[in-house]
């Protein structure tokens, strides 16, 4: 928008030649259309930036004291802290949490457009929104924090760091003799796991070592699950001995697999994982990780948000927070280093 306000409905009739009627009921899918008209309207929209504003917004009432919170999924132990520690910081600040899970989504971009309408202000997590989608929402003007994604030109981001907590997890293994290693996750599936590799690497280049191209498999238990009957499969002489896993569920789930096929951990092979979930405190032997602190990733995301929506703030800002290496007997040690 060339005005330098948000686009209104009125704005996508004139620019699409239909009657305020027809875009109205293309927008929110009742009555009759053409598909045509539904095409003038899309084009329309999404050169526009146009973000229907729906909710009871009254003209006295200039908030609507709600947060979008967009992730990519919901399994798995990591966004239950993430939500809870959101939820509570919201909560505490007169705030309601809308959640849009976007995995199996068919448009995921038109959900979290409408969900822009409903909102104060959005907090995507990863790779829940593709970036062309994300800057279609920074030019629209809905304030943005971004959390586990690489910083972006006008919103706020909030992640951990991973790139030397990798290196120092990956040096500890190295330097204990452990020299076959394979990294476990696919580092194209989020900007975490990319960092993370980057450290694995890294680890094997300072001591002039090149690491072996990471097992791309997805972050989840089943994955786990095969990746150890694999490696189990080739015989004591042709496996790695040691494996570093992108997240917990994956390695909690290889580290119990080997031992079930007969595989000793950490004596024929250790095992790491990220993320320092609880059951990686109890599994025997214990699970070596990386501690982060996920309730706050999720309450320091809601209150940067929160600085945006009222105007605290209006200068983008990028918050990186401390991990923790957690050092266990699957890697035959104990212990832990704050990074």
């Amino acid at each position: 928008m060339t005005t330098g306000r948000p686009a209104t409905i009125y704005d996508v009739a004139a620019l699409a030649k239909l009657s305020i009627a027809t875009v109205s009921r293309v927008l929110q899918g009742t009555g009759p259309v053409s598909e045509k008209a539904r095409t003038q309207v899309a084009q329309a929209a999404a050169q526009l930036n146009y973000v229907p504003l729906r909710a009871a917004r009254s003209l006295a009432v200039q908030r609507h004291e709600a947060h979008g919170l967009v992730l990519p999924d919901l399994s798995g132990p990591f966004y239950g802290d993430l939500l809870m520690g959101y939820e509570r910081w919201a909560g505490e600040h007169g705030q309601s949490v809308v959640l849009t899970v976007t995995h199996g989504n068919s448009d995921p971009r038109r959900s979290v457009r409408d969900l822009a309408g409903r909102v104060d202000g959005i907090v995507v997590h990863g790779n829940a929104l593709e970036l062309s989608a994300i800057q279609e929402l920074r030019q629209a003007g809905v304030p943005l924090v971004l959390v586990a994604h690489p910083p972006v030109k006008g919103c706020d981001s909030v992640r951990t760091e991973s790139v030397t907590s990798a290196e120092q997890l990956t040096n500890r293994l190295l330097a204990s003799g452990r020299r076959r290693l394979l990294f476990v996750g696919d580092p194209a599936s989020s900007y975490d796991v990319s960092e993370r590799y980057a450290g694995f690497a890294r680890a094997h280049a300072s001591r002039g070592l090149t690491a072996d191209e990471p097992l791309r498999v997805p972050l989840t238990e089943e994955s786990g699950r095969q990746v150890a009957a694999e490696i189990s499969a080739r015989g004591k002489g042709k496996r790695p001995n040691g494996l570093v896993c992108a997240n917990d569920e994956l390695g909690l789930a290889v580290l119990t697999t080997l031992r079930s096929l007969g595989v000793g951990v950490p004596d024929d092979v250790v095992v790491t994982g990220w993320d320092d979930v609880m059951a990686a405190r109890y599994v025997s032997p214990g699970l070596s990780t990386v501690r982060q602190p996920m309730a706050e990733l999720g309450r320091l995301a809601a209150q940067r948000l929160h600085e945006r929506v009222t105007g605290e703030r209006t200068r983008g800002r990028n918050d990186v927070l401390a991990t923790e290496l957690v050092l266990r007997d699957s890697c035959g040690t104990s212990g832990a280093m704050q990074q």
